[in-house]
């Protein structure tokens, strides 16, 4: 985690590039991800997609990780590794993905239902993205940290859902990980205040059960404790006054899930 980066308007609009090229990337893979394929496969797909449009896999080398995407079936919470595994109808699968443009990065997530998922894992999609735009709502000038993860939190709680606390959202644009960081857990007028030139990664990792999660040994993947599954959405924000500006957009993804119902 590096320090907090204030931007300009000008950066803003270079990240929001960088976050715009993420949602493409995610709607080539809504385009083909079914199941019988492998997220191996997706993995691929997306590099060459951002490396045809001049960007970095943001991911790709990070830390070490093996891929361009992190991969994330069912109780897979995030950082799940693209395999040779074929999707199966009723999965849901987290993908999530992350360029450099420009010397800017964009982060974005995105779950996606393969066919017909059971009721318990349609609800979990449905509440985890309530809960992004409930967090987003509260990402505005003289709002604080706590404000974001209490109304995360209490949107998943009350649908009885469990909200992952080891892991969290980021401040995100001249590093993949910047100062502050967003829980989707707190409380009310706690935390750091949010001031214009703020650019956050919100990103609820909400589970259908126990909030616990289970770290692997390849370093990377976390599962849910009690393998029930789980789902993750996220947004690259950037924070302003009465309403927050998102930089990364779902209705490109979702524009091409529609045309495939």
């Amino acid at each position: 985690m590096s320090k907090l980066y204030y931007k300009s308007s000008e950066e803003i609009e270079l990240i929001r590039e960088a976050a715009l090229l993420v949602s493409k990337t995610l709607a080539e893979v809504a385009k083909v991800i079914r199941p019988g394929i492998t997220t191996l496969s997706l993995d691929k797909l997306a590099y060459e997609f951002i490396q045809d449009h001049k960007a970095v896999p943001a991911f790709l080398n990070y830390g070490g990780f093996p891929y361009s995407l992190c991969i994330s079936p069912n109780e897979q919470v995030v950082h799940g590794f693209p395999n040779d595994h074929l999707i199966q109808e009723g999965d849901l699968i987290s993908v999530d993905c992350g360029v450099v443009l420009n010397n800017y990065f964009g982060d974005s997530a995105y779950t996606f239902s393969i066919g017909e998922v059971s009721p318990e894992k349609q609800e979990l999609c449905k509440v985890t993205k309530e809960c992004l735009f409930k967090g987003i709502e509260k990402a505005v000038v003289g709002m604080r940290v706590g404000d974001i993860g209490y109304a995360v939190q209490e949107h998943a709680e009350n649908h009885g859902f469990g909200v992952v606390k080891e892991l969290v959202g980021h401040g995100v644009g001249k590093e993949l990980h910047e100062k502050p960081n967003i829980p989707n857990y707190g409380k009310r007028g706690s935390g750091m205040k949010l001031e214009e030139g703020m650019v956050i990664a919100i990103e609820p990792m909400i589970n259908a059960g126990k909030a616990g999660v289970k770290f692997w040994a390849d370093g990377w993947t976390v599962t849910s404790v009690d393998k029930k599954p789980s789902a993750h959405f996220e947004h690259t924000v950037a924070i302003k006054k009465g309403k927050a500006d998102i930089l990364s957009d779902f209705s490109l993804i979702e524009e091409v899930l529609n045309k495939k119902k």
